[in-house]
């Protein structure tokens, strides 16, 4: 069994999750304000077990000389973090506030495709015919269930898709500007450090939204979702990064297609969005892009 793909599917579904918890959240708490209550809740979850590696990392000598390499290291590290854990999820939180969670979730299935061609332009991966035409595939997916908008013959803004488009593309750069280092520091690390990095941010960033004079107004339910989104998104990244580090970003974000299929599901049980045709057939266009993209190319008979 691959862990690291079993890890990377894992993700996709909590991705899933988060966004209709986001969706739903989003009626009460400003997608900044939402966002940096996601990665406090996540990172204070991950601090004594990254504390304790730490410690036992340190013990060992096992990090890199300490000089401006490995300065330069945890700055490229918290600009990561600030991207992958705040820019891309205050951009997907805005998105939601404009369309619905499923179409949202396809939209940001276009992650794959992005990291693909940032990877090979940069050297870093290798592409294969059946790997290229399952992100193509999944691309067609998401084309399809923007079709309804893009055939009305209204005229409509589309801020809200923009917003989750951009979420994906720096969630793209991070994905595979994250892989140097996650081969020289611990997982854990890497993510309780970049968390705290990213909630730095957007503490400040949020205080155009006066987090603090609001958060007495949350609802307790509210708050519970709010939990939910925290304590998974927790276990969710450490999977992730999990994932990068011993397989390619390529292969790892091909699994972002489990997003839109749990986000369409939970957002029709939990939310009564309206599940279509449209949707329906873009999520089985998805899951077939899925199942080519992660496919390993055979090898010729010799």
């Amino acid at each position: 069994m691959n862990l690291a793909l079993v890890a990377a599917a894992a993700a996709g579904v909590q991705v899933g999750a988060a966004t209709v918890a986001s969706r739903f959240a989003l009626d009460e708490v400003a997608p900044l304000t939402l966002a940096m209550l996601r990665y406090g809740i996540g990172a204070l979850c991950l601090l004594p077990f990254a504390l304790a590696q730490w410690q036992r990392q340190r013990a060992h000598r096992r990090y890199p000389t300490p000089g401006p390499l490995a300065w330069r290291d945890w700055l490229a590290m918290g600009l990561l973090g600030i991207g992958q854990f705040g820019l891309l999820i205050a951009a997907l939180n805005f998105g939601l506030m404009h369309i619905d969670a499923a179409r949202a979730a396809l939209i940001f299935s276009l992650f794959p495709l992005m990291t693909l061609s940032l990877s090979a332009a940069m050297g870093r991966e290798s592409i294969h015919p059946r790997l290229l035409a399952g992100v193509l595939v999944a691309i067609a997916g998401v084309a399809l269930a923007l079709a309804p908008k893009l055939l009305s013959g209204r005229d409509g803004h589309w801020i809200g898709e923009l917003a989750v488009l951009t979420s994906a593309g720096i969630g793209a750069v991070c994905s595979v500007l994250y892989r140097p280092y996650l081969q020289r520091y611990p997982v854990l690390l890497v993510s309780t450090f970049a968390m705290f990095c990213s909630v730095v941010f957007l503490t400040l960033a949020a205080l155009t939204e006066a987090w603090p004079s609001h958060l007495a107004a949350i609802s307790p339910q509210t708050w519970m979702v709010v939990a939910f989104i925290g304590l998974s998104s927790a276990a969710g990244y450490w999977w992730w990064l999990y994932a990068l580090r011993h397989e390619s970003a390529t292969r790892v974000t091909v699994f972002l297609a489990l997003n839109p299929l749990t986000a369409a599901l939970l957002g029709r049980v939990l939310l009564g969005e309206r599940l279509d045709a449209w949707i329906a057939g873009a999520i089985a266009l998805i899951a077939t892009g899925l199942w080519l993209a992660t496919r390993r190319p055979t090898l010729p008979v010799t």
